[in-house]
């Protein structure tokens, strides 16, 4: 026999996951909601400890965020429609109920970045880091833009 408290525990939990189908997204940066209880099939997170799924029913999970791509992706299946950005951190937060949050300090659409002004950028910072003196503090922000 198997207690009432336990019954009403297991109930509940597998109806929660028979009833989510979906992801609830909240995606935000400090000056903008990019998602706010969007519904999708599954999000791609760029986690410090390795780059994770989270589709409906996931467990609960908290990460920190590596510089990567996070990929939204809409629909189920090869042609499902799917966003990708750049993010240079942050955290995720998926809750029992299928919701999970993503902040980020910058979020940058792939499709909006400019390949060529990235390149050129890199360049002048390179060239500005190798005619810097050694150790000064203009090499030093010479190379934090080389790695940015």
């Amino acid at each position: 026999v198997i207690p009432r408290t336990i019954q009403r525990v297991a109930l509940s939990t597998e109806a929660a996951t028979e009833a989510a189908t979906s992801v609830t997204l909240n995606f935000s940066v400090p000056y903008e909601s990019i998602y706010s209880g969007a519904s999708v099939y599954q999000v791609i997170i760029p986690g410090v400890e390795g780059e994770y799924g989270v589709s409906a029913g996931h467990v609960p999970y908290v990460a920190q965020l590596k510089p990567g791509v996070l990929q939204i992706i809409h629909e189920e299946g090869a042609s499902g429609e799917s966003e990708k950005y750049f993010v240079p951190g942050g955290y995720a937060l998926t809750h029992p109920n299928s919701v999970t949050d993503v902040v980020c300090p910058e979020a940058l659409k792939l499709d909006d970045i400019d390949a060529s002004a990235v390149q050129s950028q890199f360049e002048s910072a390179k060239s500005a880091f190798n005619s810097a003196v050694a150790g000064s503090i203009e090499q030093a922000e010479a190379q934090i833009d080389m790695e940015v």
